[in-house]
């Protein structure tokens, strides 16, 4: 009888709308070695796995070899644990279905498993994160997309085919704005990055109003933000607007699942009090009364790479081993 010899590492990969990371991760949750390309840079996606394989091919080889590599755990925006795919991303260069799983264990030869962003996200914060410990709850992304998770009873609820949490992509206004899926009105519309852009603008063609938004060389959520901090009443009404709708969607989801608590993750999450401040009075004035004041509202403490990298490599350890190198 042969001895059995456990592989101790993984990788972890986390493909965004702009960076793809990618990372050897060993059994305690430690990153050996991390390295990231630009996502946009590849329009074929064939070019893209091609390119992703072979990086992922020499970081291992250059820290330890094939033989101390169980699996692979992929992110990615609107992809799917159940099918293995990425279908129709609205924000990635590559439209209709992706067999990313498929593709990449072609051509790399160990297991690989792939899920929605939002629920490795949520694997992260749950295994190494705030959410640690706990058995009901929401994980919310703020970034160009709006993604979620809800875990209940200590896992996470996938769906049918594998795409609960939709969030970004509920209805908040009829007739509303266009959103990237196709649908108008979508709270990912008037959360997400372009969202509050888009109410920056409409705020500023509606007011003459003296505003330091007008005079910045990049409007984003980041430097919306910063005028913000300096006291600029029109950037502060944007997120103010911003913090309404998100308060008022959130608590829609907290009624519908109860959960202990909301941790919002992502760039947007950075704005600090002004999102939150409104977020929460929104949320306070809207949800079920009887779980008014129960639901924590929580910022999550991880650097949004490293939770998302730490997620996909938790998502590798819950892949059945393969690999043609045995």
């Amino acid at each position: 009888m042969e001895e059995y010899k456990i592989k101790t590492k993984v990788v972890g990969v986390d493909i965004s709308n702009e960076l793809t990371t990618y990372a050897i991760v060993d059994i305690r949750g430690n990153i050996i070695a991390e390295e990231s390309f630009l996502t946009c840079g590849y329009s074929d996606v064939n070019n893209f796995v091609t390119a992703l394989s072979d990086k992922i091919v020499n970081l291992v080889e250059a820290n330890g070899g094939y033989e101390t590599i169980r699996s692979i755990g992929v992110s990615s925006p609107s992809a799917s644990s159940v099918s293995g795919c990425i279908e129709n991303a609205a924000n990635l260069p590559w439209k209709g279905i992706v067999p990313l799983s498929a593709m990449l264990r072609d051509r790399i030869g160990l297991a690989v498993g792939l899920s929605n962003d939002a629920h490795v996200s949520a694997l992260g914060e749950y295994t190494f994160g705030c959410a640690h410990g706990m058995k009901n709850f929401i994980i919310l992304s703020l970034g160009v997309g709006i993604g979620s998770c809800f875990f209940t009873a200590g896992d996470d609820h996938i769906g049918h085919n594998g795409y609960a949490g939709e969030f970004g992509h509920t209805c908040v206004v009829k007739n509303g704005r266009a959103c990237g899926c196709g649908h108008t009105g979508c709270l990912e519309s008037y959360v997400g990055a372009a969202g509050i852009i888009n109410t920056a603008k409409e705020l500023m063609a509606e007011s003459e109003a003296p505003t330091i938004m007008r005079n910045l060389e990049k409007l984003s959520p980041r430097t919306i933000k910063e005028c913000c901090d300096q006291g600029d009443e029109m950037a502060i009404e944007v997120y103010r607007r911003t913090g309404e709708m998100l308060g008022l969607g959130l608590a829609n989801y907290a009624s519908l699942v109860d959960p202990e608590a909301i941790i919002l993750t992502g760039g947007i999450s950075h704005a600090g009090k002004w999102l939150l401040d409104p977020t929460c009075k929104s949320f306070e004035e809207h949800v079920f009364g009887n779980l008014r004041g129960k639901v924590k509202m929580l910022v999550s403490k991880l650097e949004d790479r490293e939770r998302d990298v730490l997620g996909a490599s938790a998502l590798a350890w819950s892949v059945p081993e393969y690999s043609l190198f045995k």
